[in-house]
């Protein structure tokens, strides 16, 4: 915020200690920060009234969902992606299988067939 550092405030103190002298020094320093704290305290009580004045918690929170939500509907739109692709495979499956069971159909027809013409062939003779 104002950027003093260390050092900065090491050379002021001994500038006030040089121009105060010791016993008036302390009580410079006993002013400066009670005043300190109540700048402090009447800083973060400010703070407090703005916050809850726009209501910053009710749009944290708003944000927050808004950001769950994206979420949810966008994990929602790949389980709907792979549902349609599971769903299209178990189709795909099934006319696969029913086809192969038309085979096998078409095949055992075709064995029992030949089997009643051997019968029928063994039977002539």
């Amino acid at each position: 915020m104002l950027d003093i550092g260390f050092t900065e405030l090491l050379l002021v103190g001994a500038i006030a200690l040089i121009v105060l002298g010791p016993e008036r020094f302390a009580e410079a320093i006993k002013a400066t920060a009670y005043w300190v704290g109540k700048i402090r305290s009447s800083m973060q009580s400010i703070k407090n009234e703005l916050e809850q004045e726009i209501g910053t918690d009710e749009i944290k929170r708003q944000l927050h969902n808004e950001a769950v939500m994206k979420t949810l509907n966008k994990e929602q739109g790949q389980f709907k992606e792979q549902d349609a692709f599971l769903s299209k495979a178990a189709v795909d499956n099934k006319k696969t299988s029913t086809d192969t069971v038309i085979d096998l159909d078409s095949q055992e027809s075709a064995v029992v067939s030949n089997i009643t013409g051997q019968q029928s062939t063994k039977a002539r003779r």
